[in-house]
């Protein structure tokens, strides 16, 4: 029992030193349903860290990306974990070597789902890495979302269907992610440029990204309609206000969203649940 608190107060440390801004809405999810998103989003925290990696060379990432998505297409004990990050084990980050940790985390019955979730999105991943990113379509742009985000909303999606029989619309479940990402994209712009990273597919304007951007939020917006539940609502509506504020920040010509707009937005949230 103590290992156990022991393992769910060091994942929302982590959580929180990864993530704020998904920090607030997993940290207000009834027990069951917390530990569950919240091994869901350090699984692929642990992997985008990889993929992301200054330091390790593109094949590098690429045999690490492709090995975890082979493990993980089974029940995988923590020791095969740490024997492929073994030798990264002084670049990785903490959140990426402690992968199989976060697994022991989350329930028995909804680990799997997590797990193959996981490995389609290392394997994606791995696929763009051997692609240079370069993406030259809307097409390439759609597939590259999907694999980085729009599979973090079927994931979600399934862990909804699992705690409370809630049914959603997979286009739009991707459309939540893809939308997400879409906002990071643009307001990362300057620093992707910097180390030779295009994610705006061949002849796109800024004005083409943020056209993709709203499009693929009005989607999310829909999937969020259609969650009948709190805290689970709540729990949407905290990322999908803050991208909506963030494109509209970035439009305006701020650099991103301030802290203050933050609180402010999702204080209007927690205070409309509680009304």
């Amino acid at each position: 029992m103590a290992e156990t608190i022991d393992l769910y107060k060091e994942a929302m440390d982590m959580l929180l030193a990864t993530s704020r801004t998904f920090f607030i809405p997993i940290s207000h999810l009834p027990p069951g349903l917390q530990e569950s998103v919240a091994s869901a989003y350090l699984c692929m925290r642990a992997i985008d860290e990889i993929e992301d990696h200054p330091e390790l060379s593109s094949t590098s990432k690429i045999n690490l990306l492709r090995s975890v998505g082979l493990l993980l297409e089974k029940p995988v004990h923590n020791s095969e974990l740490m024997a492929l990050f073994a030798s990264y084990h002084s670049f990785l980050p903490e959140v990426t070597l402690r992968l199989g940790d976060w697994q022991k985390l989350c329930p028995p019955s909804i680990i799997p789902n997590i797990r193959k979730a996981t490995a389609m999105m290392s394997k994606g991943m791995a696929d763009w890495v051997s692609k240079g990113w370069q993406i030259k379509s809307e097409a390439d742009l759609d597939d590259y979302t999907f694999y980085v985000a729009g599979l973090v909303g079927v994931m979600l999606s399934e862990i909804w269907m699992w705690h409370d029989n809630i049914e959603t619309d997979r286009e739009q479940a991707i459309a939540f992610g893809r939308g997400l990402q879409a906002v990071n994209i643009i307001r990362n712009r300057a620093e992707d440029l910097s180390r030779g990273v295009d994610f705006f597919p061949d002849g796109w304007e800024m004005a083409d990204m943020f056209s993709y951007a709203r499009r693929n939020l009005a989607l999310a917006d829909q999937y969020v309609k259609s969650i009948p539940l709190e805290p689970i609502l709540a729990f949407c509506r905290i990322p999908l206000i803050l991208a909506h504020g963030t494109l509209e920040a970035l439009e305006a010509g701020e650099e991103k969203l301030s802290r203050a707009a933050v609180t402010r937005l999702v204080k209007q949230i927690t205070e409309a649940r509680r009304a």
